[in-house]
């Protein structure tokens, strides 16, 4: 049995190292990459590291909209982000603690929601965002990406908020405090892991997407990172110094976010809540 466990833990931690490494080469490719001189990249000087920390890819990025897009992004994230938390953590207590007709059949369309295709959307969401005169506009990209991270965010807070019991509230209430001082005072802390798993999910959604981000932007100062980037490529020829260096400096945010929230993520993907 002892020579069975130790077989199947070497095999496991071998699949786990061909994981790993399929996930990580990509990205440690892409970074020593963007320190090659144009020769090595456009294989004139066949080398597998850079020669030497060149820099030129990165001042090339700075002659750009970069940080006008990457400030776009960061707008859209955070204002995306807050909001649908917010929404989440009201209708999910809702959901968690109130019973009322249709209460089963409402949490079925909101997780349903979540299965439309991004393209099968595109269409209703430009005519309601053009109806409402916000097409062109961080606050149209705001509402739309508010409408897809919403479901999960409440489905996510209403699990968490089902396992808090309910007589900590009852506590509360018998105290003097009112019913939104307890969700803010007693049952939201407990929860703090779930307001931060749906704050990972939806900052990670949000920093990447670009279908929504080409269809409702056409102003180049007002694009997202994804649809910036997406520019740098040439219609004959690209500088790929460039583009490599752009994607380092697009990754670095969210690996500095998700390595900060990540202890949060792995609850939930260990069990943490409750269905």
């Amino acid at each position: 049995m002892r020579k069975n466990r130790t077989h199947a833990s070497v095999g496991a931690h071998a699949v786990a190292g061909v994981l790993l490494l399929g996930t990580v080469l990509p990205f440690a490719w892409m970074v020593l990459s963007s320190f090659k001189t144009p020769a090595e990249l456009n294989g004139a000087d066949k080398r597998l590291l850079p020669s030497s920390l060149y820099l030129g890819n990165y001042e090339a990025v700075a002659d750009t909209n970069f940080f006008t897009y990457f400030l776009n992004s960061v707008i859209v994230a955070a204002g995306t982000t807050t909001i649908a938390l917010l929404l989440a953590i009201l209708a999910g207590y809702g959901f968690a603690r109130f019973t009322f007709v249709g209460n089963r059949g409402m949490l079925l369309i909101v997780v349903a929601a979540q299965m439309f295709p991004a393209v099968m959307l595109a269409i209703p969401l430009f005519i309601t965002v053009k109806t409402l005169g916000l097409l062109d506009s961080l606050v149209g990209l705001i509402v739309v990406y508010i409408s897809f991270a919403l479901p999960l965010c409440i489905w996510l807070m209403r699990n968490y908020f089902l396992a808090i019991p309910v007589e900590t509230e009852e506590a509360a209430f018998i105290d003097g405090c009112t019913r939104l001082r307890a969700l803010w005072k007693v049952v939201l802390p407990p929860a703090l892991p779930g307001v931060m798993a749906a704050s990972v999910f939806t900052i990670i959604q949000v920093w990447e997407e670009f279908l929504y981000a080409n269809t409702f932007i056409d102003t180049d100062d007002r694009r997202t990172l994804s649809v910036g980037l997406n520019s740098l490529i040439g219609e004959f020829t690209t500088d790929w110094g460039r583009l490599l260096a752009a994607g380092v400096l697009v990754m670095i945010p969210v690996l500095a976010i998700f390595g900060y929230l990540q202890r949060y993520v792995t609850q939930i993907a260990s069990g943490g809540v409750k269905g």
